[in-house]
């Protein structure tokens, strides 16, 4: 199974934000869109998901074109994204957060510990790190074929980021995260990187790939080392 975009272009009004951009995520494994602010990743990823329209350009899900899919139908079909902001229901508890998604949410617990003690507390009131955690746990016990997350560790610390990149990286499925910077990934599984400038694509290829200047990346993926669709 592949989640690809294809010549993907979007406005932002008068703004263009992507530039006819070229991805693909295969299943199972883990993808990297990696930019600054303002380079598209985040984009990319709502693009992906159905959360933005195309201007032009498809999304090609498992060899079918569900560019006109909306992204309640994508997330019926096994499509989870995770936003960086607004990611949980403030005004409900942490349990009434989980059991939204699973009555049953001892997995959760025992993919982050912390949450057990903060159960009663409204998700509102949490630290942006905690809300992260409470994010991610939820989309773990929905068990997607696809998960989509914009900067998974912001705000957690360095040990529960660690985690965290360990959760995401053992997922049976397509997982694509949205990142500033190239997260640890684990050497035994392969990883594509694409990264993102402008809205274009300046570098695709396997995370253990030196990324250099934009015009050496393209004159690599002219040669055929970037992953085909």
């Amino acid at each position: 199974m592949t989640l690809s975009l294809r010549h993907a272009r979007v406005r932002y009004g008068p703004l263009e934000a992507l530039h006819g951009v070229t991805l693909a995520a295969p299943a199972p494994g883990l993808t990297v869109l990696l930019g600054r602010n303002g380079s598209g990743r985040t984009t990319a990823l709502r693009a992906l998901a159905g959360a933005v329209p195309l201007s032009g350009g498809a999304v090609v899900w498992d060899g079918a074109d569900v560019t006109g899919v909306p992204a309640y139908e994508r997330a019926r079909r096994g499509l989870c994204l995770v936003p960086d902001r607004r990611a949980v229901f403030g005004s409900l508890t942490v349990r009434e957060n989980l059991e939204l998604t699973a009555p049953a949410f001892d997995t959760a617990l025992a993919a982050y510990p912390p949450l057990e003690a903060l159960l009663p507390r409204r998700a509102g009131t949490l630290s942006g790190g905690e809300q992260r955690m409470l994010a991610l746990s939820r989309a773990l016990l929905a068990r997607p074929r696809v998960l989509l997350v914009d900067e998974p560790a912001q705000g957690m610390s360095p040990a529960v980021a660690a985690r965290t990149y360990e959760l995401l990286a053992g997922l049976d499925a397509c997982v694509v995260l949205a990142e500033q910077r190239l997260p640890p990934v684990p050497r035994d599984r392969p990883t594509l990187v694409y990264e993102l400038r402008r809205g274009a694509v300046v570098f695709s290829g396997e995370a253990t790939e030196p990324r250099q200047a934009p015009g050496a990346s393209l004159r690599a993926r002219r040669s055929g080392s970037h992953p085909r669709e």
